[in-house]
Formats: C-alpha cells, sequence, structure tokens
C-alpha cells in the first residue's frame, strides 16, 4: 500500500481532520521530489526545502493532535460501555483503535521522511 492509500484509508473522524488530512500525498509527493533533485545550490531552492520542511512539521503536529483526540474518544467510549448500546459503541471503539492506528503509522513515516528532508536542508546549508 502506497502513503497516498494510506493516507485516504484513514477517513475523517469529525470535521476538524480536513484540510491537512487531504494535503498529506501531495505532501509526500512534493518531499519524494525535492529528495530527488541534485542538492540545492540557489538561495531560493534551500527556501524551498525550508518551507517544505516547516510544512511537514505542521502536518506532524496535527497528527499528534488527532491521536489525543482519538485517545480522549477512546477512553470516553470504554468509560462508556455499560451504558446503552454496547454493540455501537464497541463498533465505535475499533473504529477509533483503526483511526489511532492510521494515525500512528502516518506521523512514523512523516517524521522518517522529514528527517531526511532535514539532514538534506542541513546539508545544503553548509
Amino acid at each position: 500500500m502506497g502513503l497516498a492509500a494510506l493516507v485516504a484509508a484513514t477517513g475523517p473522524l469529525d470535521n476538524r481532520r480536513t484540510v491537512a488530512y487531504e494535503s498529506m500525498p501531495a505532501l509526500f509527493e512534493q518531499i519524494d521530489a525535492l529528495l530527488a533533485e541534485p542538492a540545492p545550490r540557489e538561495p531560493d531552492e534551500l527556501a524551498r526545502l525550508e518551507r517544505t520542511l516547516t510544512d511537514g512539521y505542521a502536518h506532524a503536529l496535527s497528527l499528534e493532535a488527532e491521536q489525543l483526540r482519538l485517545q480522549r474518544r477512546m477512553t470516553e467510549l470504554a468509560g462508556e460501555l455499560h451504558d446503552g448500546n454496547q454493540e455501537q459503541k464497541t463498533e465505535e471503539l475499533v473504529q477509533v483503535s483503526r483511526r489511532m492506528a492510521g494515525a500512528r503509522t502516518e506521523l512514523e513515516t512523516l517524521r522518517a521522511t522529514l528527517i531526511q528532508l532535514r539532514t538534506r536542508v542541513r546539508t545544503a546549508r553548509r
């Protein structure tokens, strides 16, 4: 499964998960393209690398926030399992757990990719 498919497979949980997650595949494509290019020689090329690195860090923060929201929801659901429709709450618990795993995988992949990009930026600054 490619990165774009991985990102797309973790559909939105709520309305807070929109722009940042829709642009993840584009971010990975942009980073991959920058890593495939020769080392930057011009200041504007370095600026583009740094801007993309900053965008990547912003996405990482969004993923971390999503994980916190999912963890909170999982805790709420676990505490409510004895109340109301147990089958429905159990199903939602399964969905939240899957989304947490997806967000964790996305974050790990993004961090590994950002390490490569950060190394490229540091090398270009020398």
